[in-house]
């Protein structure tokens, strides 16, 4: 038996066979080099591993700080664990989910959060799944990932690392709304652009979130750069296939899930960004609800009551139709009166009962409400800068070709410059068989590798 301190407890299922060590629970039968272990060998190699754990865990520096040291794989790249360490660690924040952490990486004074969730060993973990699958500057990085033992016997804990950021949109909006004021509507356009930018990429992937509210909104207030966080309810979601309906934080969650859908799309998040949109021009929550049925009385006092037809597109199984019949209420009464007419015809575009009319979250980044974040030499309020929003990559400039020329600002687009988004849109068509395919084996991957408890 290789002894336990040359075990890569990274990808466990794919390079070791110790039933009782495989975080994803499926029962192998044989070592690296083919020799069967029983079950109380299984258990001494599990048990080997959390004292080697232990062993590497952590240490006193002079000062009295303790210094954990890990072996963690990077979060993209190559599956080469390493040696991390890191020091200053406290709770920042926890939940039914797990716990969260702050901590600084020893070697290089870098912050971070770490994301310290129960694992259940019959599964790999979908949100480290679609995480490692997540490359973009509007979405959290996934700096490193690794597994600890627990006080009990079996127990596994998956740790994400996670770039560190410290604000949050919730945050800014609650500091505002405290001292009687709203949220200035720059900035309200660069959130929201932000925001929906990162949409528009998971949703390329066929990824949705499920959980888009303020609270997984991180802000750096520095800079203006906001990153969409928290993917423990994300999903890859295929036409057919049949999703939970109970999801999402109730003041964000979609009619069609209060309907019960189990084959929605992506336009839930859609929905939720609305808002979450809507909630910054107001002040408060656009939607109030005190439960599920009451979420949809809410809803219904702002948009009327949905048509039988509409009903039918949310979910083509529910057959209760015993509803009030309200006129939907103006939107210039629903907000404050000096709130933009751009704004508000956004939030009528995402807001609609019918999922396939919501727009799009490009065709969103591409509304005339955000054209003063794309004229030239717009700065944030505090006279800064603008961080980077229109460093489209080709995989961004493929997802909807047409509307690439609003997106990219005129002052940059020069011959040289539009010469390169039409090569790269071109190229994008080119190309884009090649990654369909590769998002469908990476799919194919997620399936195999989770089963889901719920019926997901």
């Amino acid at each position: 038996m290789a002894p336990a301190s040359t075990l890569d407890w990274s990808e466990p299922c794919q390079q070791w066979r110790y039933p009782k060590l495989c975080p994803s629970g499926q029962r192998h039968e044989r070592t690296k080099n083919g020799v069967e272990l029983n079950g109380k060998e299984a258990n001494g190699a599990y048990k080997k591993f959390c004292k080697f754990l232990r062993q590497l865990g952590s240490k006193r520096r002079k000062d009295g700080s303790k210094v954990t040291t890990v072996v963690a794989t990077p979060g993209s790249g190559p599956d080469l664990p390493r040696e991390v360490a890191y020091t200053d660690t406290k709770v920042i924040g926890n939940g039914s989910f797990g716990v969260v952490y702050q901590a600084k990486l020893f070697d290089t004074g870098e912050m971070v959060a770490i994301k310290k969730v129960l694992q259940d060993k019959r599964f790999k973990n979908r949100e480290l799944q679609i995480m490692r699958r997540l490359e973009h500057c509007n979405i959290v990085k996934l700096k490193y990932f690794f597994y600890s033992c627990g006080d009990k016997k079996d127990e596994v804990y998956l740790n994400l690392v996670l770039e560190y950021i410290p604000e949050t949109v919730y945050k800014v909006a609650r500091h505002y709304s405290k001292s009687k004021q709203t949220i200035p509507i720059s900035f309200i356009k660069l959130y929201m652009y932000q925001l929906f930018r990162s949409l528009a990429y998971i949703h390329s992937l066929g990824i949705c979130h499920r959980d888009i509210k303020p609270q997984n909104l991180l802000l750096d207030p520095e800079t203006g750069v906001l990153k969409l966080c928290d993917f423990g309810s994300a999903k890859h979601l295929v036409k057919g296939e049949p999703n939970v309906s109970y999801i999402c934080s109730r003041y964000y969650r979609a009619p069609e899930l209060i309907f019960g859908a189990i084959d929605y799309t992506t336009k839930i998040d859609v929905w939720s960004a609305g808002c979450v949109l809507a909630e910054l021009l107001l002040g408060q929550p656009i939607f109030p609800g005190d439960s599920g049925v009451d979420q949809l009385v809410e809803i219904i006092k702002v948009l009327g009551t949905p048509t039988r037809d509409q009903i039918r597109e949310m979910n083509p199984n529910y057959t209760e139709f015993k509803f009030p019949q309200i006129k939907s209420h103006p939107w210039q009464k629903v907000f404050r009166a000096r709130t933009p007419p751009e704004a508000m015809e956004l939030v009528a575009r995402l807001l609609e009962y019918t999922p396939s009319l919501r727009m799009t979250p490009l065709q969103a980044c591409a509304h005339s409400f955000f054209n003063e974040l794309r004229e030239q030499g717009t700065r944030l309020p505090n006279g800064r800068e603008l961080p980077p929003l229109f460093n489209f990559t080709e995989h961004e400039l493929r997802i909807q070709p047409t509307l690439n020329s609003i997106l990219i600002p005129k002052y940059m687009q020069s011959p040289d410059n539009s010469g390169g988004q039409s090569e790269a849109t071109s190229a994008a068509a080119a190309g884009a068989s090649e990654e369909e395919k590769d998002v469908k084996e990476a799919k194919e991957e997620e399936d195999q590798e989770q089963q889901v408890v719920d019926g997901e």
